[in-house]
């Protein structure tokens, strides 16, 4: 059976957009964040797909997804994936290679939606109405100025759940990482939940004391207190404390994550749309994550992940990232916006923003 279009053209470019304060967790800083765009034409429209990472993502798309994906039938989102995966297999799967095809994979699906003039969110089975948010940044290069103005917004938009960066100097400053967790505690008072993310700037008996003291002020989400790649410690955290730890983000393969939930590592599986293999792994994730009866919470650009997260019945919450939602908004129109503390999926066709080159003609890398 002929699909609606073939795929004439894709296309990827970098844009670098600074911080509008320095910013650090437990483990980095960074003082700009760059997204990579893909973009692909066919039947007279255009699908747009992106991920945060190494503008070389973007000669990626161009050397090695491109050729397999064009000519090929717009509609056959799975046919195109799989010939992306195989054409990765010298280069390799995980970090850049699968970050570009996570923006490739996204740029089709929302391609595919707009050529069966369907919201994206339809089109891949909404169960959800409207998905949970967390406000998320709490840096920790900000003075309590700073992070007061941030926690106070977000639980003044009505974000009843607000996390903030501990671990900081991998795990060195334990003392500022407490009080800085008391501070947002007083911060956003009692009805409002409080995450951590310690980015896997704890060993394993630093992580397990810390929690013992996060039990104090009420937090309830221990993100990464060790490295994501330790499975066992992960474990260990999670077998001495009440606070649900999690961890996912980094994951790049359906592998990765079966693995995370066969250990029994986490309490709430993340996952990063822009980096697991975009929304066509995304889905078989989300599938893993329900036979551990596990729910799934989408990591950081909340606009990418707000189609597919809706379409899974497990989800948990969405991270609304201080870096992402600016740089978002700064670059596309139709940024959803919260409300209540959830975000509500577009019904226009595709996921529903138009990328406004203009707005980033200024940050593109050459």
């Amino acid at each position: 059976m002929k699909g609606l279009a073939t795929i004439s053209e894709v296309r990827a470019s970098a844009y670098t957009i600074p911080t509008d304060a320095p910013e650090g967790d437990g483990t980095f800083g960074w003082d700009s964040t760059t997204l990579v765009l893909v973009e692909v034409d066919a039947g007279g429209q255009t699908g747009t797909g992106w991920t945060y990472g190494s503008p070389a993502c973007a000669t990626v798309v161009g050397h090695h997804l491109a050729p397999v994906v064009e000519g090929r039938d717009a509609t056959d989102v799975p046919g195109c994936w799989s010939a992306m995966q195989a054409a990765l297999r010298n280069i390799g799967r995980p970090g850049v290679a699968g970050m570009a095809l996570s923006a490739v994979d996204c740029a089709l699906w929302d391609l595919k939606a707009r050529l069966l003039e369907l919201p994206l969110h339809v089109l891949l089975g909404s169960v959800q109405e409207s998905v949970p948010i967390y406000g998320s940044g709490g840096f920790t290069t900000y003075d309590g100025r700073q992070l007061d103005a941030q926690l106070s917004g977000w639980v003044g938009e009505g974000i009843p759940r607000v996390k903030i960066k501990i671990g900081e100097n991998w795990g060195q400053a334990l003392d500022r990482d407490l009080r800085r967790v008391a501070l947002a505690r007083e911060i956003i008072g009692p009805a409002t939940e409080l995450y951590v993310d310690a980015n896997g700037g704890y060993t394993v008996g630093q992580a397990r004391r810390v929690a013992s003291r996060l039990s104090l002020y009420d937090v309830t989400w221990f993100e990464e207190p060790v490295s994501s790649d330790d499975l066992s410690g992960l474990r260990a955290v999670r077998d001495h404390t009440g606070i649900d730890v999690t961890a996912g983000e980094y994951g790049y393969d359906l592998g990765y994550f079966e693995r995370m939930c066969s250990a029994g590592a986490v309490d709430c599986l993340q996952v990063d749309v822009t980096r697991c293999g975009g929304i066509t792994e995304l889905l078989r994730i989300g599938a893993v994550a329900a036979a551990h009866n596990l729910q799934l919470s989408g990591h950081c650009a909340p606009a990418q992940h707000l189609a597919p997260l809706a379409a899974l019945p497990n989800v948990r919450h969405l991270e609304w990232f201080h870096d992402h939602t600016r740089i978002e908004s700064m670059l596309f129109e139709g940024m959803p916006s919260p409300a209540t503390g959830r975000l509500i999926p577009s019904q226009l066709p595709g996921h529903g923003l138009t990328w406004i080159p203009k707005q980033a003609a200024h940050f593109r890398v050459a």
